[in-house]
């Protein structure tokens, strides 16, 4: 933000001191809307659309940020989204801003083609994700999100996942040990053989929030890669007027780690 003085030049307004001299955590933009690419096990990699939200500290001396830097780092960045890219456009953001601390977060739907049980038709279904970057004096830390439906006997659940990682990983991993969870997966389009299949698999192995997410947690601490996870499963019941519930969150790093 920037006006004009008497002498008719632009002063810089944000970088004055502030009226009312506290830190600001997180200041920044949000629901800013670009296309994306994503790295795909089985194509190399999809093009999706993201909303993304970007921010950095704000000490006390200073007034405001400059909220057109944020789309300057995000517009020069451009790149395929993985682990190295957006720790670039963190760093980008961080001396641009001359902040201490960046953040950005990105939401987008990612697409798996995937076939029906039976008849083996593919057909597309989409997953919510969220992958989120932080970069400080201490480094950078990123959290990967995933929602994934599931068939319970409620009988529709969705599992919300959250993982910090010391490698890369596939976000197809995560989806199918979510779907590997439940009752049953959930497709997108089913034969009636599909149908028949799905119903009964999934009255052959009923479960509870609480059987998913140990089921979740247990094939997250067995993986090579998480370090620290959080599951939620919330299963939308259809003979009660309220839902159910379960989470479990651990930190799977060993004490030189955390220290």
């Amino acid at each position: 933000m920037s006006t004009i003085s008497e002498a008719g030049s632009l002063t810089d307004v944000q970088s004055s001191p502030s009226s009312v001299a506290l830190d600001i955590d997180r200041v920044g933009v949000k629901h800013v809307e670009l296309p994306l690419v994503v790295k795909d096990r089985d194509k190399g990699h999809q093009h999706t659309v993201a909303s993304v939200d970007m921010g950095v500290d704000l000490p006390a001396a200073y007034k405001g940020t400059h909220m057109s830097r944020f789309i300057e780092a995000l517009e020069e960045w451009n790149d395929e989204i993985n682990y190295q890219s957006v720790r670039r456009l963190l760093a980008t953001v961080k001396e641009r801003l001359e902040a201490r601390r960046s953040y950005v977060r990105f939401c987008f739907p990612y697409f798996v083609h995937k076939p029906a049980p039976s008849s083996g038709i593919k057909s597309i279904i989409s997953y919510e994700c969220r992958l989120t970057g932080e970069l400080d004096e201490k480094g950078q830390s990123f959290l990967l999100e995933v929602d994934v439906p599931v068939m319970t006997v409620c009988p529709c659940s969705m599992i919300h996942l959250a993982v910090r990682m010391s490698g890369f990983s596939w976000i197809e991993e995560f989806i199918e040990m979510a779907e590997a969870s439940g009752s049953s997966a959930v497709y997108t389009l089913l034969k009636r053989e599909d149908e028949k299949y799905v119903t009964e698999h999934a009255f052959a192995q009923p479960t509870f929030v609480e059987d998913v997410v140990r089921n979740v947690a247990q094939r997250l601490t067995e993986h090579e890669h998480v370090r620290w996870f959080r599951v939620e499963v919330e299963s939308m019941e259809s003979i009660h007027s309220h839902n159910a519930f379960a989470c479990i969150e651990r930190d799977l790093r060993t004490q030189d780690e955390q220290a």
